[in-house]
């Protein structure tokens, strides 16, 4: 399909109707936060049952000029969150109008906003050249106290995707609750290692300024601290609570885009290239609407400095593809039956379709690789 125009930013604006949906489930508590749920998990999947999917691919050669509404989104949305976080702990804390069980609840809900959204727009900005940028995805990062995701996903993921030395690619067969344990112990590590790596090729130590790990420690300190002047103790688990469901729901977004993909080992501790065949692709309308087209995810991986309106969808061809958007895809990873019954047929034939040469991928496990058909 020919290149066209970048489509219009105000799609991708959708986000924004998470704000009204949470001040208007802290106004009424009870069970209505789960309107949150409802907008991301029901009203993107219904509308992506309606749209279908999109295989328009914009022309990668726009001008930035061109682009900068789908900016704009993404530049305003850090200082936006912070005034639900802080603002809603604020406004319900202190009216009284909700019970403790209905604050937690809807701070909970909260972190569908901070997660499925914040840490998208996070991970759009953590990418760019820009530094007002770089510090909008920090601060997004550091309000869910997961800040090490940066160095993470720059340094080691990108290199080692679909590799056993990247522990955010999920393993075939692999339950999404063993891999968020797996992640949850050893991203951090794998984010200092790599951090520590960079800082002693330039001759600097770890405690060196330099090291973004205290830039880190800082900003989620400093959010932390606010909570605790805001609500106290009580305003300390509220923030705690929306970063642990935003967490979640990054981490099972990981574990769909790359689950069971690999990139055939070359020998000598080297890799074949990334290519557009090791991540899920995903074109569904509107859910790229919402996730600012994450979901082409191929092309993330494959172009990783191209801006969110330019990348590009593959077909069958290039690229596996989802059956459904990621906000259906996460409620199926969270559940391993029904996410094995679904998927591990595709990946079987993903290995067919990409792989043939390949004939024993039992040995395909941490440290291991699988053995080519021939292959002593």
């Amino acid at each position: 399909m020919p290149a066209t125009r970048p489509m219009p930013a105000l799609p991708f604006w959708l986000s924004l109707g998470l704000v009204p949906v949470m001040v208007l489930s802290a106004w009424l508590g009870g069970l209505w936060p789960l309107l949150a749920d409802v907008y991301v998990f029901g009203v993107f999947t219904l509308l992506d049952r309606v749209l279908g999917l999109n295989h328009a691919n914009p022309d990668t050669e726009t001008p930035e000029s061109r682009l900068f509404w789908h900016r704009l989104i993404t530049l305003i949305w850090a200082p936006i969150q912070l005034a639900m976080i802080f603002g809603l702990m604020a406004w319900v804390t202190r009216s009284g109008h909700l019970n403790g069980h209905e604050q937690a609840f809807l701070f909970g809900c909260l972190g569908i906003a901070t997660g499925g959204v914040g840490i998208v727009y996070a991970h759009e900005l953590m990418h760019q050249k820009p530094p007002l940028e770089r510090w909008l995805g920090d601060v997004l990062m550091a309000s869910v106290l997961y800040s090490h995701f940066r160095s993470e996903h720059l340094r080691v993921h990108h290199l080692w995707v679909a590799t056993p030395r990247d522990p955010v690619t999920a393993r075939y067969n692999e339950g999404f609750w063993r891999f968020f344990l797996r992640v949850l112990w050893s991203c951090p590590q794998s984010a200092w290692r790599a951090e520590r790596a960079l800082l002693a090729r330039g001759g600097k130590s770890v405690w060196h300024p330099a090291n973004p790990f205290w830039r880190y420690a800082v900003l989620q300190a400093a959010f932390l601290a606010l909570a605790w002047v805001i609500a106290g103790g009580w305003g300390v688990v509220l923030f705690v609570l929306q970063a642990a469901i935003a967490v979640l729901l990054l981490e099972l977004t990981n574990y769909v885009e790359h689950y069971g993909l690999t990139r055939e080992y070359l020998g000598d501790g080297r890799y074949e290239h990334v290519r557009p065949h090791h991540s899920w692709n995903a074109a569904q309308t509107a859910s790229n609407w919402l996730l600012i087209n994450l979901q082409r995810h191929s092309d993330h991986h494959y172009k990783p400095d191209r801006r969110y309106p330019l990348l590009q969808t593959y077909g069958t061809d290039k690229a596996p593809q989802l059956p459904l958007g990621y906000p259906a895809m996460v409620i199926v990873a969270a559940i391993p039956p029904f996410w094995r019954r679904l998927m591990n047929p595709k990946v079987r034939a993903w290995r067919r379709q990409f792989y043939p040469q390949i004939d024993d991928w039992t040995t395909y496990k941490a440290g291991t690789n699988p053995m080519p058909r021939g292959a002593s």
